[in-house]
């Protein structure tokens, strides 16, 4: 991956495209905004304002809301005796099926274990051992080694959000909380000048306001509810990777969706946020089986259970066809119930809270929507194509997952990168905040039960299993959504009602559109794009990435261009285009 230099080019000022709604009714200046308060977005806040920059944190519903506190397993350093980055750099590069950017990679297990003991100077415990002190180290699927630090035994995400919530609060950060971002601030010359947000209920501020500030750091987390069923919480519906769309960005890695294997299987039905099993309890002994007791994943790969995820979820998927069986079974009753209780007491009580007892019983499992690869494409510093805009956590795609993102690597990049991105502002001369120039509402609002149609669609047609017909079937109904609502307002001037409902159905459709337009292109299986018709990886034609824009002139056009190799070019660099109808 090319790194740029500090000054970086002026652009145009985006697609024109924005979502309908009410003009600011209040502002706030700050020097940056931060959006989103997770490991990524709160980290990044913490070290501007450190720095002495006027830091404005707006997130989307509490502080500690995020998909940080959700992370039961850990995150992934080398730090324990014997461990090194080098290990842990060949790790990440194996799961990342040949698409990782290797430079972002040493970067990522190089700083790592300074970020994490960083993290801890913050107010983060994690367990340690009894007998030595030192941090306790697990492991999970594709590590080679015990290198993954938990907290509370499966609770390292909810006491990372803590620690970072206090010392936000301690640092006396301004913070906007409920509030949904709605589109990018640019100036005549396409730089960031903050972003325009929707408050939600009554507070110091209510409705549609705007915050500027010359820049801007998307820490929005991920787009799980794409799909039915997923991990994320509500909140997830690919707002950064849509505002970033609009904004002009470029995005990259889309259909690189991990599923995650050992999720509890509630029912076929099931919609929304389900219950995890972490990969943790693999880590320590569990074992797939099928409902013959069988462990099927034994001789599939050297690491049997702890395979990388794509591997893990690729075998169960084959064993419930071969079986027509809708799950499979994560058998850990050895483990007893003290080891349950001590180590894994988020998962125990949630299993219990659906009637499955994991000390007595096989928990049922099944793969889910579970953490997004790609995302908006940005430099060593966080930068992406947008002067001023910078991205971090899972809604970036830094290179450092390729094609599929090594477990518990995603805090850890959070947090390699959010300090990189509030380096590289602090280093820079504080500029003023420049006026953001109005844009005209151009793209149409989808009705709020859009959601669900497009939720029905991904599943069906973009899941864990892909193929040229399902694809084609999911883009073709994914465009006659957006064609229907293009079509009310051109011809009629009708959109749907601004309001959260709908600004969140709008960007789903977005994230949606832009996943399946590259996961059609990518004619190959490669970590978790698993493409049926093309059961093998192409190294020759494919060991490149898709990156994908908006087209600023097309209204329905998808700018789709592969690159030349594994690694990215720079952020400066204008990649030729390619339009792709959808």
């Amino acid at each position: 991956m090319s790194t740029p230099g500090r000054d970086l080019p002026s652009g145009g000022a985006g697609t024109g495209i924005r979502l309908h709604a009410p003009a600011p009714g209040w502002s706030v200046d700050a020097d940056v905004v931060v959006v989103g308060s997770g490991v990524a977005g709160l980290t990044a806040a913490l070290r501007c304002a450190a720095a002495g920059r006027s830091t404005v944190v707006v997130t989307k519903a509490r502080l500690d809301d995020g998909s940080t506190r959700w992370a039961q397993g850990g995150i992934a350093a080398a730090l324990g005796e014997g461990d090194t980055p080098e290990q842990h750099l060949d790790d990440t590069l194996v799961a990342g099926a040949g698409l990782c950017d290797e430079a972002a990679v040493r970067l990522l297990v190089t700083e790592g274990p300074g970020a994490v003991r960083r993290l801890i100077d913050t107010g983060a415990v994690f367990d340690t051992s009894a007998e030595t002190g030192e941090i306790e180290l697990t492991r999970e699927g594709g590590h080679h080694r015990r290198r993954i630090a938990h907290a509370g035994g499966d609770a390292t995400g909810a006491e990372i959000s803590r620690a970072l919530v206090e010392a936000v609060q301690a640092a006396g950060i301004r913070t906007v909380e409920n509030a949904l971002v709605l589109d990018l601030l640019q100036d005549a010359q396409g730089r960031t000048a903050g972003v325009t947000l929707h408050v939600m209920g009554e507070g110091q501020h209510d409705g549609v306001g705007a915050v500027h500030a010359p820049a801007v750091i998307l820490a929005t987390g991920g787009m799980g509810q794409v799909f039915s069923a997923t991990t994320n919480p509500s909140v997830s519906t690919g707002d950064g990777v849509a505002l970033a769309l609009r904004a002009g960005a470029e995005v990259s890695d889309l259909e690189f969706v991990q599923f995650h294997p050992t999720v509890l299987f509630l029912g076929p039905d099931a919609e929304g946020q389900q219950p995890l099993v972490s990969e943790a309890v693999r880590g320590e002994g569990a074992h797939l089986v099928d409902a013959d007791g069988v462990r099927f994943m034994v001789g599939q790969h050297e690491l049997a259970e702890l395979a990388p995820r794509d591997i893990v979820a690729k075998g169960i998927m084959r064993r419930m066809q071969e079986q027509g069986a809708q799950h499979m079974y994560l058998d850990a009753r050895h483990f007893g119930s003290e080891m349950w209780e001590q180590r894994f007491p988020t998962i125990l009580a949630a299993c219990r809270a659906h009637g499955i007892d994991p000390v007595t019983e096989p928990i049922p499992v099944a793969p889910a929507a579970h953490y997004a690869s790609g995302g908006v494409r940005t430099d060593l510093h966080g930068r992406t194509t947008v002067p001023g805009l910078y991205a971090c956590g899972e809604v970036a795609c830094t290179g450092v997952h390729g094609a599929n993102r090594l477990a518990s690597n995603s805090l850890l990049e959070g947090l390699v990168f959010a300090e990189r991105i509030a380096d590289d502002i602090t280093a820079q001369a504080r500029t003023g905040n420049g006026p953001g120039i109005p844009v005209p509402s151009t793209g149409p609002l989808q009705p709020a039960g859009a959601r669900y149609e497009v939720q029905r669609i991904m599943t069906e047609g973009a899941g864990v299993l892909r193929s040229a017909e399902s694809l084609r079937t999911a883009a073709e109904a994914l465009e006659g959504l957006y064609a229907t609502a293009l079509n009310d307002l051109e011809a009629h001037g009708k959109t749907a009602e601004p309001g959260v409902d709908t600004w969140e159905a709008t960007n789903l459709l977005c994230v949606a559109r832009v996943l399946v337009a590259a996961a059609r292109q990518r004619v190959e299986t490669r970590g978790c794009h698993w493409r049926e018709d093309h059961p093998e990886r192409d190294d020759a034609a494919w060991r490149r990435h898709l990156v994908v824009r908006l087209s600023a002139t097309e209204k329905r056009a998808l700018v789709v261009v592969p690159t030349d190799s594994a690694d990215f070019p720079s952020v400066r660099e204008p990649l030729s285009t390619q339009s792709l109808e959808q």
